[in-house]
């Protein structure tokens, strides 16, 4: 009967939390459907169908409104349940934080910009002879970018000195990368970061910061009581 009531309990929990942050989790069933879509394609049609949808040069200039918004709703390589995983620590948390409309509009600054940014870069490399020009029509859908631009301003959430470790290993994570390939996407990434830390205005009077000391103090004074 206490394993039930405790289950009950967990699972009121889950739906409570799941409710405070719609946007991620609305989002995130998109994707699952989407997902479920791409492995019932061919690998030949699920190529095609990607690149209509896609953020590249040749869709940009054909319907820039159009890419941006679909090339959010699916994801390249078909795994969902890691990105159920990032969108619960990250979206939702910075959701629940900054509430649905500053987190959506974070998503978008990050999205948009790093997506338009990443792109003149390599229009501009292409012009340059430093890449094919069958890279107008290069792959480029996906969540990241919104991810990475969360991640970036959840910096915020947490109070100094604590954010200073979590931000230089978000950095690590997107600058490394970008050092070693050099690919525009790295770049795109590394430019979501930014863009997020960039949103700093919309965290103004959304409460105080996360202490992660205060949190473990009281912990432990918990487990001891």
């Amino acid at each position: 009967m206490n394993r039930v009531i405790r289950c009950r309990h967990g699972l009121r929990a889950v739906a409570a939390y799941v409710r405070s942050a719609p946007g991620t989790y609305v989002w995130l069933l998109i994707l699952f459907f989407t997902t479920v879509a791409l492995h019932h394609m061919s690998p030949a049609f699920e190529q095609d169908f990607l690149r209509q949808r896609s953020t590249n040069i040749h869709e940009l200039s054909q319907n820039p409104m159009r890419v941006l918004i679909t090339s959010a709703m699916w994801i390249d390589g078909g795994r969902w349940l890691p990105y159920a995983l990032l969108y619960t620590v990250f979206h939702a948390s910075a959701e629940r934080w900054l509430g649905t409309l500053r987190w959506l509009a974070v998503c978008v600054v990050a999205h948009v910009f790093a997506t338009l940014i990443s792109e003149l870069a390599l229009l501009k490399a292409i012009h340059d002879g430093m890449a094919p020009h069958s890279a107008v029509n290069t792959l480029d859908i996906g969540v990241s970018y919104a991810l990475a631009g969360v991640m970036a301003v959840l910096t915020y959430r947490i109070a100094a000195p604590w954010r200073y470790p979590y931000l230089a290993v978000l950095l690590a994570i997107y600058a490394v990368p970008l050092a070693t390939s050099r690919t525009f996407t790295d770049f795109g990434h590394l430019l979501g970061v930014l863009l997020g830390l960039a949103c700093h205005p919309l965290v103004r009077g959304r409460g105080k910061a996360w202490n992660p000391k205060e949190t473990l103090a009281a912990l432990w004074v918990n487990v001891r009581a």
